[in-house]
């Protein structure tokens, strides 16, 4: 018996497709993993993880200079902070609330968050090989990033990479 929705994906636009992809590896990744994440703390672990870099902290910190003249910013940090917070509570991350590098706060991984981000990265190369994606599809995969990449990049860039 065909799949239900085969007639309905086959008429989706690309960026459909995308969405609906990137739900699979979600879904498979938070079913299999030995702890409970939402997605967004999924996410948000593995911006911790880039914002570890040297020249991702100077461009954060950059940003917090010019944030810092909107009204709303401490409203955004709160935010922000009460998100990291649960990634504290879960024992994945330390936060520095008086960081001597430019920041407001800073973040690291703990040894438990770089376990987690571990064995998400491992759940998601088994996702790749339960769907069945191929040397040849990583490689038009990679294409397509990188293509699609210069978009967000020029944007990033235009705004002082302030978002």
């Amino acid at each position: 018996m065909a799949h239900p929705h085969k007639d309905a994906i086959a008429n989706m636009p690309a960026s459909a497709l995308v969405g609906i992809i990137e739900e699979s590896k979600m879904t498979y990744v938070r079913e299999n993993l030995s702890i409970f994440l939402h997605e967004s703390q999924i996410k948000l672990l593995k911006q911790v993880k880039k914002h570890e870099k040297p020249h991702h902290k100077r461009i954060r910190a950059k940003q917090f200079e010019k944030a810092k003249k909107d009204d709303l910013f401490n409203v955004h940090l709160g935010l922000f902070l009460k998100k990291y917070q649960k990634l504290e509570k879960l024992g994945l991350i330390e936060i520095d609330l008086q960081p001597e590098n430019g920041l407001e706060y800073d973040c690291k991984l703990t040894s438990k968050g770089i376990e987690t981000l571990d064995e998400i990265a491992s759940l998601e190369i088994e996702w790749e090989g339960v769907i069945g994606i191929g040397d040849d599809d990583r490689d038009i995969l990679k294409k397509l990033a990188l293509d699609s990449f210069e978009i967000s990049y020029k944007h990033k860039k235009n705004r002082e990479f302030i978002f």
